[in-house]
C-alpha cells in the first residue's frame, strides 16, 4: 500500500472505479505543477470523464497499464474523497457524523460560557444530553 492518493485515466469513462476529481470540490493537487503537465502530457482536463482518482488504500485496484500520478491530499480532502466513493446509505450516516462533528466541536467552551453564565449544571445536563461527567470536567478544564 503507498501513502500517496493516485489520479489516474481510464479507458471506459463509465466504470465505477474510484471518484471523479471534479465530484469531490477544490483539490490543491489539481493546481500543481506536476499534476498540470502530467494531465497536459495525457491529452487530457482536470474535467475529463476518464480522470478518476482513489485514496491510498485502494491504489491497488488501479488497472495494469492505467497511466497515473501519485497526488497528496491533505486531510479533509482524503475525508472528502473516501466519502464520494461511499455508498448512498454509508454517505448518509457519514454526512450525520460530519455534522454531530461540527455541532459537537467547541461543545466544553460552550458549556464553559453557559456556567459563567450562571446555568446550573443539571440543567446544562438536560439540555444538552451530554453526561454530568462532562460537565464537571468543562468547568474544571
Amino acid at each position: 500500500m503507498t501513502d500517496d492518493a493516485y489520479l489516474f485515466l481510464l479507458g471506459d469513462a463509465s466504470a465505477q472505479l474510484g471518484v471523479s476529481p471534479a465530484a469531490v470540490g477544490d483539490l490543491a493537487c489539481m493546481e500543481t505543477p506536476a499534476v498540470r503537465a502530467w494531465l497536459e502530457a495525457q491529452g487530457s482536463t482536470a474535467t475529463s470523464p476518464h480522470l478518476r482518482l482513489l485514496p491510498p488504500e485502494e491504489t491497488a485496484a488501479i488497472p495494469e497499464g492505467a497511466e497515473r500520478v501519485p497526488v497528496p491530499l491533505n486531510d479533509e480532502e482524503l475525508s472528502r474523497v473516501r466519502h464520494a466513493m461511499s455508498a448512498e446509505p454509508l454517505a448518509r450516516v457519514e454526512d450525520e457524523l460530519l455534522a454531530y462533528r461540527d455541532c459537537a466541536d467547541g461543545r466544553d467552551a460552550l458549556i464553559g460560557r453557559a456556567l459563567a453564565a450562571g446555568v446550573a449544571p443539571h440543567r446544562i445536563v438536560e439540555l444538552t444530553g451530554v453526561d454530568p461527567a462532562t460537565v464537571t470536567a468543562a468547568a474544571n478544564g
